[in-house]
């Protein structure tokens, strides 16, 4: 018996007693692969080039058989079709040439989709669609990194002046296996899945996967929203497929500048991640930290020691100090220094615009740290406690500059001084150009650095005005940030709820965390138990 023959013999083998898991270990298509695959190639390659020579032999091994016992199944149309492709595509397929390969792929996976839609028998290709979908993944992943060979395709013209590309036309076809499992009613809604429902994850992990490789992560909404309408919950899907859903679910989260949402997801892939995975502790703490420190949750000391973190501690340690003393210039270093690595990770766009309400919270928190003195007597004790938004503004105009290159020129002179608050407002003041000789800032040999936009405390080089403080003053409490209000004719902010938190400081200044993390307890995309 030919090779061929023997073949499809073992194929029927599969379909009688529905060993999806056998038949998706016959039916494979990438190397390493055993010899008797190569030598059923080259016999395909020489006595059956044609078509329908093909179609015979498939038809004649693969019958459709009547009255079967519940039990058993055989081969339908759509099988047999995919089948005679399946031979087609191991008649053509040449591994060196990846894009011909791919294009052979392609085609199987799409006739794939077909066999997975049988009412009855489509649940024994379940592995199979699975298999072929992750092979097909590796492939577009592959040719995504090989511009020399996607230069040579033309880009699909979807007809709305945008392109899809290999990996996007991939995660298309994907998607289809996706809805079919999503659409499977064999299984109750909350209930353990069962049939095809058993797939809703991976597919959508790989789909998700591909979407964020290609940059199309706004095509992920509607399958979150599918996920949510029709999907089990997560909860009853192995480890695996739970962690990865939960960081692509994340980092979606984050992207659409949702953080809470992010950092709920994020924590729970990385909790449920044992610690022997170092790689995806690691890849999961990239948009982890970032979504807690947009939250106010610096990194703590603990979590800096942990081995997974270490090649990032000195880009998060410098992000963690800024934020927590206002430190524009550490702020502006950590993103220079870094900016490759973050714009790889889709980070840095985020980090330097959405970091800077929590740098100017403890810019001001600073400098009333400096400059406020309490009163002493009684009647003025029941004031409120104020900052003085020209002192912000001295703070703020000496960041700038030293953000264009100005240095200390001369060190502030020692004497008797009134107070120390006082004489320091004094020390930034006559830094920024006052006349006074207490302390000066030289500019730099070449003249001030010229700065792009994103690297001034307002816009590039624009000097802070006092309409640029109190309009951020006035931005920080209505986020939540500062606590009080701004007195317009006396130029001050006022602190609010001094006696029930017991300073100003904190009543003035409340926890980042407590004002921005909100409480939801349905995530979109999250499924869980009822």
């Amino acid at each position: 018996m030919a090779l061929a023959a023997e073949f499809l013999t073992s194929i029927r083998g599969f379909l009688r007693t529905r060993n999806g898991i056998g038949l998706r270990d016959w039916l494979r298509v990438e190397p390493p692969l055993p010899q008797q695959y190569h030598a059923l190639a080259t016999e395909l390659k020489t006595g059956y080039r044609d078509a329908n020579a093909i179609a015979k032999l498939v038809e004649r091994y693969l019958p459709e058989e009547d009255d079967l016992p519940e039990d058993q199944g055989t081969a339908w149309p759509g099988f047999i079709a995919f089948v005679k492709e399946y031979f087609e595509y191991w008649r053509d397929v040449d591994f060196d040439d990846l894009l011909g390969a791919h294009q052979l792929l392609m085609g199987l996976t799409n006739s794939c989709t077909t066999v997975l839609n049988h009412p009855t028998y489509g649940l024994i290709m379940l592995e199979t669609s699975v298999s072929l979908c992750v092979s097909l993944s590796k492939l577009s992943m592959t040719l995504n990194k090989r511009p020399d060979l996607t230069k040579k395709l033309k880009a699909v013209d979807t007809g709305d002046d945008d392109q899809t590309s290999i990996v996007g036309t991939t995660a298309e076809v994907i998607q289809k296996f996706f809805t079919t499992c999503l659409t499977d009613r064999t299984s109750q809604r909350y209930g353990r899945p069962d049939g095809k429902k058993v797939g809703v994850y991976i597919f959508a992990n790989l789909t998700l996967k591909l979407l964020f490789v290609c940059r199309k992560t706004q095509l992920g909404k509607q399958l979150f929203t599918n996920v949510s309408a029709k999907a089990p919950p997560l909860s009853f899907y192995p480890a695996a497929q739970r962690v990865t859903y939960l960081y692509y679910l994340g980092r979606f989260h984050f992207i659409n500048n949702h953080f809470t949402r992010a950092s709920r997801c994020l924590e729970q892939a990385y909790v449920q991640t044992p610690p022997s995975f170092q790689k995806h502790r690691r890849l999961i703490l990239t948009y982890l930290v970032p979504s807690n420190m947009l939250l106010g949750r610096l990194p703590s000391s603990t979590l800096l020691q942990r081995p997974e973190i270490q090649s990032m501690v000195p880009i998060f340690s410098r992000f963690a100090q800024a934020i927590r003393t206002g430190n524009y210039l550490l702020f502006q270093q950590a993103l220079d220094l870094n900016e490759s690595w973050l714009f790889r990770k889709g980070l840095l766009l985020t980090l330097t615009y959405r970091l800077r309400p929590l740098l100017w919270r403890s810019l001001s928190r600073r400098t009333f740290l400096l400059t406020y003195v309490a009163p002493t007597d009684t009647e003025d004790s029941r004031k409120a406690a104020t900052l003085e938004l020209s002192h912000l503004l001295i703070t703020a105009s000496f960041v700038q500059k030293r953000l264009e290159g100005y240095l200390p020129a001369n060190p502030a002179v020692k004497g008797n001084q009134s107070h120390s608050n006082k004489m320091l407002l004094k020390a930034v003041s006559n830094s920024v150009g006052s006349s006074t000789n207490v302390s000066t800032l030289a500019p730099p040999p070449g003249g001030p650095k010229i700065l792009r936009p994103n690297e001034g405390l307002i816009w590039g080089n624009m000097a802070v005005t006092a309409d640029h403080v109190e309009d951020m003053v006035a931005s920080l409490c209505a986020q939540g940030l500062l606590h009080g209000y701004i007195a317009h004719s006396q130029g001050r902010f006022a602190i609010t709820g001094t006696k029930q938190k017991g300073s100003a400081v904190a009543a003035g200044w409340p926890s980042v965390s407590e004002v921005l993390i909100q409480k939801e307890d349905d995530i979109p995309g999250w499924v869980r138990d009822q």
